[in-house]
């Protein structure tokens, strides 16, 4: 059974991702030089847009699940949904870090790059999809090779 969505939730995903990627193109963190420059200690506006926007999902994080026990648009319950901290947490966290440092970018901001006319991090957009395609590649293999025992004979 497929679950019901409310007709505007398409939209207003659509309309959040414009504003999230005009907030990043505004405060520059949309350019890799600036994030390069963070990364370098000489620019420290990007923990300033960070924190910004965690106190914003913060408060909304901490308030909405109390005003309404469901979400709008999908109806499900506000749950927190925990992730163990793993080994695999621990290393795709530490190569995700090599690539932003490399490429001078993260996923959402390098879509946003786009619209600033960087074309040039389609480069580094492939290669998150590269990798993100052979990291599904090969835990899909993992599964099944975890999946099948062997018999001995």
């Amino acid at each position: 059974m497929t679950e019901q969505r409310h007709p505007l939730f398409k939209p207003l995903i659509f309309v959040g991702g414009l504003i999230f990627g005009f907030g990043l193109a505004f405060s520059h963190m949309a350019r890799p030089e600036v994030v390069l420059d963070f990364l370098q200690f000489e620019d420290l506006g990007l923990p300033f847009v960070m924190f910004g926007a965690a106190i914003v999902s913060g408060i909304g994080f901490a308030l909405i699940p109390r005003l309404r026990g469901t979400a709008p648009l999908t109806g499900n319950r506000y749950e927190r949904r925990l992730k163990s901290f793993d080994r695999n947490v621990l290393i795709g966290g530490s190569i995700f870090g090599v690539g932003w440092g490399l490429s001078g970018i993260c996923p959402g901001a390098a879509y946003a790059s786009l619209g600033v006319g960087n074309v040039t991090i389609l480069w580094a957009l492939a290669g998150m999809f590269l990798g993100a395609y052979a990291q599904g590649y090969w835990r899909s293999h993992q599964t099944e090779t975890s999946s099948n025992p062997t018999t001995a004979d």
